[in-house]
């Protein structure tokens, strides 16, 4: 059941993180690669930062460690939501995207990375 484990693995790493500000340097936390090579933000820099001020109802620090991430988080809660139910029934889940939602979803991650990398 993969959507288990994901969620035991998601509960592992939220409750590392609750107690682990990652505002503060010097914890073990995983560093955005992109980011080490380029030095610049990638879409999902700040993920983790969002994450934590979230767990402790910080939310509007959240929404400035990373806007796109937490406009985001919904749907993808729904679609890990829809993937476990299918997962308990024993039947196989996958969203599907049409062509241009997935175009979509490209060209607004490539422009969240252009603009917050210039403002």
């Amino acid at each position: 059941m993969p959507p288990v484990a994901l969620l035991v693995a998601g509960v592992a790493g939220a409750a590392y993180l609750w107690g682990t500000d990652p505002h503060e340097p010097g914890h073990v936390l995983p560093q955005c690669p992109f980011r080490a090579v380029t030095g610049l933000l990638c879409p999902a820099c700040g993920g983790t930062r969002m994450a934590y001020d979230l767990m402790h109802g910080h939310f509007a620090a959240a929404w400035l460690d990373n806007r796109a991430l937490l406009l985001a988080a919904p749907f993808a809660l729904v679609l890990w939501g829809r993937w476990t139910i299918e997962g308990l029934r024993g039947r196989a889940w996958a969203p599907r995207l049409a062509p241009r939602v997935q175009v979509l979803i490209l060209l607004s991650a490539v422009a969240w990375t252009v603009a917050r990398n210039i403002v």
